[in-house]
């Protein structure tokens, strides 16, 4: 069985909307309903496990009544990190999940092929993740804004969700590298010594974070060809 864990409870300040993020419209529809759409179709999903905040869950809530969520068993609500929101989700999925799917509500553009691709690939190895290779020349900086070296694009990834992992597997990494601060949970899979599969996503799949993505947003959505 597995379980999708789709996160939409952070506060999306960088955005600068009085709307809340995952409620944002991308030509029409709120972001989040995009992902929820994405994995209640897909067939090797079997629950999804929503995790909000305080100050969304009523809006949140009164929303998805309007739609036909199948799969959507339950709503949570997250915590101060990601990691925590993360953590409240996984205690939420049912006891006879074996595997997990993390995924943020701000990448809205998220298709089934990659969703089958990143989950077959957790199942060589027990975790795998979305990722694209960066465009621009990435420069490392030990010292404020001074150029320590250029960084080999040919072995750097940009990673993405959704994440999979073998359910007892992110268990065992949250409990052991719980306290640390990480930005995906891929990274407390790394920590355990463990390897995580990398499997290339899709540039449309984009986060929403400032005005300028949003703005790029509503182009991949109404299927710009020159968006991305």
């Amino acid at each position: 069985m597995l379980s999708a864990i789709l996160l939409a409870a952070g506060k999306g300040s960088r955005l600068n909307s009085r709307t809340p993020k995952p409620l944002v419209k991308i030509c029409g529809k709120p972001a989040i309903i995009y992902s929820l759409e994405s994995l209640n179709r897909h067939p090797v999903i079997d629950e999804i496990v929503l995790v909000l905040n305080r100050a969304n869950r009523g809006q949140i809530s009164r929303l998805i009544k309007k739609y036909s969520f199948g799969k959507l068993r339950v709503l949570v609500l997250g915590g101060q990190r990601r990691q925590d929101s993360v953590y409240n989700g996984l205690k939420a999925a049912s006891k006879n999940s074996d595997w997990v799917l993390i995924h943020d509500s701000a990448r809205p553009f998220i298709d089934a092929g990659s969703i089958t691709k990143v989950i077959a690939a957790a199942k060589k190895t027990g975790s795998a993740i979305l990722a694209v290779r960066p465009k621009a020349t990435i420069k490392f900086s030990r010292m404020g804004n001074i150029v320590s070296r250029t960084l080999n694009r040919d072995k750097l990834w940009e990673a993405q969700t959704p994440q999979v992992f073998k359910k007892n597997i992110l268990l065992e990494a949250y409990k052991k590298h719980f306290r640390g601060s990480v930005t995906d949970d891929a990274s407390l899979i790394e920590k355990s010594g463990r390897r995580v599969n990398i499997v290339e996503g899709s540039y449309s799949n984009i986060k929403i974070t400032t005005v300028e993505d949003l703005l790029m947003a509503g182009l991949i959505a109404k299927g710009k060809p020159d968006a991305i």
